[in-house]
């Protein structure tokens, strides 16, 4: 069995205020064409408010690594150092360019579970992916013909293939993908940009997604895993090299382009924890909403080992929250 440090309590709790910070300074680069602004924006307020939460740290799937990310990059510790050893996966901003052209589904996501039970895919960049939600857990399988999945959600939905909503990034990688989804008599949802809040639409009852197929990021699929078992949904992918470069990459460091990986492999723990806010509305959460003297702000936050999944809507009073953090949530 293996030996993990668990916290105490659902310390997603406090992870959610870190995802509200960064929602909230990326929130002011909504529509003006500056992905880069936006992005600066939520690494910062989240890597401030990291400081306060009782864990020790240690980012594994970050923006990047040390001296070509400016903060949150790989390796770096974060949290106060007490409570709990913790595997840390952020995404200060998931959906930069969304965000930037003021676009439907960007996020703020950080997930955290004990020390060395996270899967990190280092620089293969892309894994091909499947996600469902409870009902279809323990049905799919990446290995089958798309067809068959399809057919398997379907009856463990109890609806009609024909019924079946696919969500897919819209890349050229995917269009084998989605003419296949075609050819099996189901409905395509395709997304320009943010697969990691897709999967988890995927396994959240009133999107109107029943599944994700599709190669989109690795660092995302982590994640995507963390949040599905959080909602005890189901997750499997398998990494994809975009070139020979990738291929080498994979064979040197040990990681095999071949092997499936299911939900498990991606996170070896029961105690998940994990955080979003949203930072434009879309189809998981609304959107941060400036009013007079503040905001408005709607948060997801789940943990795996009690079950417990929350729908925090949070009202932010500008002059009051600086009188407490300085800077951390300036207008």
């Amino acid at each position: 069995m293996r030996n993990e440090q668990v916290p105490d309590r659902n310390i997603a709790m406090e992870l959610v205020r870190t995802t509200e910070a960064a929602a909230l300074a990326a929130a002011r680069w909504v529509g003006r064409g500056d992905k880069n602004s936006a992005d600066g924006a939520a690494v910062a307020a989240m890597r401030s408010m990291l400081d306060t939460v009782d864990m020790d740290g240690l980012i594994v799937i970050g923006e990047g690594v040390k001296d070509e990310a400016p903060m949150l990059y790989n390796g770096e510790h974060v949290g106060n150092g007490s409570g709990a050893q913790m595997d840390v996966a952020v995404d200060p901003l998931e959906g930069t360019r969304l965000t930037a052209e003021g676009r439907p589904g960007a996020v703020s996501v950080i997930a955290a579970a004990p020390r060395g039970t996270l899967f990190n895919p280092l620089d293969v960049f892309y894994m091909e992916k499947i996600a469902v939600g409870p009902a279809a857990r323990g049905c799919i399988d990446l290995a089958a013909p798309i067809s068959w999945n399809i057919e398997q959600v379907a009856r463990a939905k109890g609806i009609n293939k024909e019924e079946v909503t696919v969500i897919i990034l819209d890349r050229d990688r995917n269009t084998g993908v989605a003419d296949q989804v075609r050819a099996a008599g189901a409905r395509i949802k395709f997304i320009t940009d943010g697969d990691q809040p897709a999967a988890v639409s995927a396994a959240i009852e009133g999107t109107g997604v029943d599944m994700l197929l599709g190669i989109g990021g690795s660092t995302e699929g982590v994640v995507s895993a963390c949040a599905l078992k959080c909602v005890e949904g189901d997750f499997q992918g398998r990494l994809w090299a975009r070139d020979d470069e990738q291929v080498r990459y994979a064979a040197e460091h040990g990681l095999s382009l071949t092997n499936i990986l299911t939900i498990d492999d991606l996170v070896k723990s029961d105690d998940v924890f994990f955080a979003a806010s949203g930072v434009t509305t879309g189809d998981l959460l609304k959107g941060v909403e400036y009013v007079a003297g503040g905001a408005r702000s709607e948060s997801l936050v789940m943990r795996a080992r009690s079950g417990t999944i929350r729908r925090i809507t949070t009202e932010h009073h500008w002059r009051k929250l600086q009188g407490i953090t300085g800077d951390r949530y300036a207008p």
